[in-house]
């Protein structure tokens, strides 16, 4: 038979014996033309690479002031259920220690049906709603009813997805989001990957949708700056201490805190964001 034909038979015959993709058809299917190796719309990929390189439960299973801090730099991706995939890099947080802490929903040690993620096992999800509309994400760490607030991201892929959801969320038309208004807030952040109460309780170490992977870029404590949280109102000393982390001189952060600021560059010069 024709040399054309031959070919195409042989490619048939070798596609019905093997039903699971070579591994260098996979690697192509990862590899954009600009040479991007991360993740793509290939399930079959995007499962191994995200069971080989995603933080586990070792990363989360630390003390709350530190897993705040540890954060910083880390990429939280999301999946949507259409298969798209959005990455952030971590660059605000917030830390809450539960107990003694009086900014904390587990004050006292108090335990309900609405922060029991907070006494779940490091690296559980805990969503809860402000004014009746809005989402906040934290994740538990070691301690009674610890966890840290993500504050804000860092957009870094799927921002028209960000864009689409952040405005199906938003009231009567409005200009378009900049990069830097995605995710610069914790409810702006939850509106951008679509996370709501029912994200409540999930295992960041366990679930298909959301995750994290290891940032390339993480900052040393010279790039850290440490202050005061927002918005939690007259709680005596606790509103005082510095449980908010953010990266010095990075344009995503929320809120910066430029007395801190200028404190910090005359120990030493201001890193790149």
């Amino acid at each position: 038979m024709p040399r054309k034909r031959k070919l195409l038979a042989e490619l048939s015959a070798l596609q019905r014996s093997s039903s699971i993709p070579p591994s260098d058809a996979l690697e192509n299917l990862n590899t954009t033309p600009d040479g991007d190796s991360s993740p793509k719309s290939s399930k079959y990929f995007a499962t191994e690479k995200k069971k080989s390189f995603q933080l586990e439960a070792d990363f989360f299973s630390q003390p709350c002031i530190s897993l705040a801090k540890s954060f910083l730099g880390q990429i939280l991706v999301r999946r949507l259920p259409d298969g798209r995939e959005l990455w952030g890099r971590i660059v605000e947080t917030e830390a809450y220690l539960g107990g003694e802490d009086e900014a904390s929903h587990s004050k006292g040690g108090k335990q309900t049906q609405r922060n029991a993620a907070m006494f779940m096992k490091p690296g559980t999800l805990y969503v809860y709603q402000i004014y009746g509309i809005y989402f906040c994400v934290n994740v538990s760490s070691q301690g009674e009813g610890a966890a840290v607030l993500l504050r804000s991201l860092e957009p870094l892929r799927g921002l028209d997805a960000m864009r689409e959801l952040r405005s199906a969320a938003r009231k009567g038309p409005a200009k378009p989001l900049k990069d830097w208004q995605l995710c610069n807030g914790p409810s702006k952040l939850c509106q951008a990957f679509g996370i709501d109460k029912a994200f409540d309780q999930r295992d960041l170490t366990q679930d298909a949708a959301i995750w994290m992977v290891p940032g390339h870029e993480l900052p040393g404590e010279q790039d850290v700056v440490a202050t005061t949280r927002i918005g939690v109102g007259n709680r005596g000393e606790w509103s005082h201490k510095p449980l908010r982390f953010y990266l010095r001189g990075n344009k995503f952060v929320s809120v910066v805190d430029k007395k801190i600021e200028r404190e910090m560059a005359v120990m030493g010069p201001s890193p790149c964001s």
